[in-house]
């Protein structure tokens, strides 16, 4: 018997426990399903911080200003990017694709397909031949070291404690009184707001860059998992109370992935959203269901499995098998069936060609709330990455909606 057999029969035999009480669990049988399952929830709501490298520097020309990587569906993508190296310690900046080699005509690498990128910029470290961790927020460090515009690090309070917030200023000629909250995704990094910064200062908002509970230097929740914003949305009414009562005259929430899911929780839950005047989402979590079925069918699980996984998740009595402090109700993060609830006015952006979260969601909760929701169908992105392909545009698009 192997060691992930072992594992997930281990696991089957403490999900069997609760496997009666889960809707549909009966049905499935086996213990090995009820292990699956439990795996699978368990990946959705548990951080990833730890990431491996994932593409490989074949070389650098500095005197030519490019890089040569081992050509993949990531480092062939058309717009810029960044590279972490050293496990993160080191970036470099990469521009647009200035060659293709196939493998039979590769020469000095010989056998493998190459991609020659322009080098734009080496942030920190040393860039060389070697492995390297695709990144596709671009930028890196801070507002500061990455625009040269000043922040401050501030903390805001919230329920499990204070959370390290970016706070960039507009200079006071353009200064609207608005405030921006910007939210990263999940298992990401306050980095991934950094391409929206800009924009948002020439506009005259400030922008407030929060923690929230997980992140790797924010307070941990209780037990360390995610509530997919079930329970993240505390900490953006924290960042929210604390622009207010710092000035602020409106909000405008930004979110990207999950932070969209987030971002749509607290507009619901928070007693101030009605201060909010404008919502920006690219490629959001609309609805966690399809999310999870569409990953459910890249990994080749059954959607029965997945559908108890998502059972399990919202049951109490399996709440020790998960390590979660509270159910999470997956439900309740559609926001299809609840398109009644939402009341802000709403842009989206996502990219029909979106591999992670399905950009289906972000047009139905359009035509269910026409004149309230719009969103922009991007023609082609990885997910989160709409600004990489065509910075301007999508700067254009916000910045045309917050007028």
């Amino acid at each position: 018997m192997g060691d992930a057999t072992r594992a997930v029969t281990g696991t089957a035999r403490r999900a069997a426990v609760v496997g009666a009480s889960v809707a549909g669990g009966a049905a499935l049988g086996g213990a090995v399903s009820m292990g699956t399952a439990t795996y699978f929830a368990h990946r959705v709501i548990t951080p990833e911080h730890e990431k491996k490298d994932d593409v490989t520097v074949l070389a650098v020309d500095a005197e030519a200003g490019t890089v040569t990587l081992r050509a993949d569906v990531q480092t062939t993508s058309p717009g810029r990017f960044g590279l972490w190296l050293d496990g993160g310690q080191g970036h470099a900046r990469l521009g647009e694709v200035l060659e293709e080699t196939a493998a039979e005509e590769g020469r000095a690498h010989r056998g493998t397909a190459t991609v020659t990128r322009r080098l734009l910029g080496v942030d920190r470290g040393d860039l060389g031949p070697g492995p390297a961790r695709w990144n596709g927020y671009f930028y890196s460090g801070d507002p500061t070291t990455a625009h040269g515009l000043p922040h401050e690090d501030v903390l805001v309070t919230s329920d499990i404690g204070d959370l390290p917030t970016w706070l960039v200023r507009p200079e006071p000629e353009t200064d609207r009184g608005d405030w921006a909250i910007l939210v990263h995704g999940r298992s990401a990094q306050r980095a991934e707001t950094l391409r929206a910064v800009p924009v948002l200062h020439r506009l005259g908002l400030t922008c407030l860059v929060p923690m929230y509970r997980n992140d790797v230097g924010a307070p941990p929740s209780s037990d360390g998992r995610y509530s997919l914003g079930l329970s993240e949305w505390q900490d953006i009414d924290a960042a929210m109370r604390y622009a207010l009562a710092h000035g602020a005259r409106r909000l405008v929430l930004v979110g990207w992935s999950m932070g969209g899911a987030v971002v749509l929780q607290a507009l619901n839950r928070s007693p101030v959203a009605h201060r909010v005047h404008r919502v920006v989402l690219d490629a959001p979590v609309i609805d966690w269901g399809s999310v999870l079925a569409h990953q459910a069918d890249l990994h080749f699980i059954p959607r029965p499995i997945e559908r108890l996984a998502r059972g399990l998740m919202r049951s109490r009595l399996s709440h020790h098998l998960l390590r979660i402090a509270e159910p999470v109700d997956v439900a309740a993060t559609n926001w299809i069936d609840r398109a009644d609830e939402v009341g802000h006015r709403i842009f989206i952006i996502h990219s029909a060609t979106d591999q992670t979260v399905p950009f289906g969601p972000s047009q139905d909760l359009s035509r269910r709330r026409p004149g309230l929701v719009q969103t922009f169908v991007w023609p082609r992105a990885r997910h989160c990455q709409e600004w990489n392909t065509n910075p301007s545009l999508w700067e254009d698009l916000v910045a045309s909606f917050l007028r």
